[in-house]
């Protein structure tokens, strides 16, 4: 989640931060770097790596893999690929305009601008496919399946209505388009498996979940009806069974995806319930909008924040083989929450970090060995893992593109890849093994 033209606390030095595709690690984006936190433990907010040089507005991992995709405030239209475990920028592009978003999984990465989306060959970094002139997309709204076989992107359709817009990011073709709200998007996550996407609009009060690639519309739940919000996150945990909303008010949401027979299985406990049944039971000759409401499901849990008024994101995840509920926040902590998906209820706050990886009232944290941290990103004319596998020759230059209206410009270090000008080429790599990609040096036989 991008903070930098957010508002919220000036003295913050926080500019970004997000969870990766299964929620093992956090990225903080600052104004004086980045760092990569590991979230193994609920304990201890254990550092992975401390980048300091640039201002990052964003910085995305691949997994638990050592590929991150940065852009700074101070060249926003550039995106570099690095290996931050060997310090080394593998490539960068430069865009006709400011990046607004990045996502990332095995096979590809989307750039996201606000008039136009790239879709990227993450084996070698090459533009597949562009989406030109899409609807306003100030926000850089959009969303990627981490699910290899359901390798789906999502962006706004409009930027009058709520219509989803579904892109077979693997094929390369147009799928659907979901027409999920009234109002705007304000929000979207696809599902672990890449088969559901929820989404949220401007108005903040219903949250609605579609299969995919169909379209058709599996849950509807209701947020609250006194206030319109901002929904800023949306997340499904691994399984799919939950549902987390969070916004800028001080209450998270959970919701729990169930089907109509589960529901129907179960057994009215109390007075409020028998009533409940009555009142859907008779909804059919209610007015429409009336009958919705009624059939638009609640929060199976919540979860209250210290603060209001403030940009978050919020993650489901097992945490030492335990669910929890994670927000990290504007104001610069992770809160992390216990959560019961057996009763729902209150979800009580378990641990809280700070997101510059300090202790309260202690000094300056550690990696994971105890080492101090890593070096910065940029050694020119460092050895990259693009010249440790078989690449592919460009003719003439490094900077392959027709003009910057068309495509973005990719810039390779000649040092870096050996002098020939060299694009990255991963086509024999194990995109699935985190252990191999990106591969260690290759030591000449």
């Amino acid at each position: 989640m991008n903070l930098a033209s957010q508002g919220g606390d000036s003295d913050s030095n926080l500019l970004f931060v997000n969870f990766n595709q299964d929620c093992t690690s956090l990225a903080v984006g600052t104004k004086t770097g980045y760092k990569l936190f590991s979230l193994s433990s609920a304990d201890k907010l254990e550092q992975i790596y401390d980048n300091e040089g640039e201002d990052i507005c964003i910085v995305e991992r691949l997994f638990s893999s050592s590929l991150v995709a940065v852009v700074s405030l101070s060249s926003p239209r550039k995106l570099k690929v690095c290996h931050f475990k060997k310090g080394t920028e593998i490539c960068n592009y430069s865009y006709s305009n400011t990046i607004l978003a990045v996502r990332l999984n095995r096979l590809r990465l989307i750039v996201c601008l606000e008039e136009s989306l790239y879709i990227h060959n993450i084996r070698d970094m090459k533009v597949l496919h562009t989406i030109r002139d899409t609807p306003p997309n100030p926000h850089g709204l959009c969303g990627l399946s981490i699910n290899n076989d359901n390798c789906y992107l999502a962006y706004p359709g409009s930027n009058q209505i709520g219509e989803v817009q579904i892109f077979d990011a693997q094929n390369l073709r147009a799928v659907t388009m979901i027409p999920a709200h009234d109002n705007p998007l304000a929000a979207m996550a696809f599902s672990p498996q890449g088969t559901r996407i929820a989404t949220a609009s401007e108005k903040g009060t219903v949250i609605r979940v579609f299969s995919v690639p169909d379209g058709q519309k599996l849950f509807e739940f209701r947020r609250g009806v006194k206030r319109c919000v901002t929904i800023s996150s949306l997340a499904f945990n691994s399984d799919a069974a939950f549902l987390c909303a969070s916004s800028n008010t001080e209450t998270v949401h959970i919701f729990k995806l169930e089907t109509t027979k589960d529901k129907t299985q179960e057994e009215p406990h109390g007075w409020m319930d028998y009533v409940g049944q009555a009142l859907k039971t008779s909804a059919h000759y209610l007015p429409t909008q009336v009958t919705e409401m009624f059939n638009q499901g609640r929060a199976y849990a919540t979860a209250r924040l210290p603060v209001s008024g403030l940009r978050n994101v919020c993650a489901l995840a097992a945490i030492q083989k335990m669910p929890r509920l994670l927000v990290a926040s504007q104001d610069g902590y992770l809160y992390i929450y216990n959560m019961d998906p057996a009763e729902g209820g209150e979800c009580t706050l378990l641990k809280q970090h700070r997101l510059d990886g300090r202790q309260e009232g202690s000094g300056t944290s550690q990696d994971l060995t105890g080492h101090t941290q890593d070096k910065p990103l940029t050694h020119p004319g460092s050895a990259t893992y693009a010249a440790t596998v078989k690449q592919q020759q460009v003719p003439g230059s490094a900077q392959v593109s027709a003009s910057p209206d068309s495509q973005p410009y990719l810039d390779v270090d000649h040092g870096a890849v050996g002098g020939n000008g060299e694009v990255p080429n991963m086509a024999a790599l194990k995109l699935d093994d985190d252990s191999e990609f990106p591969p260690m040096t290759h030591k000449n036989e």
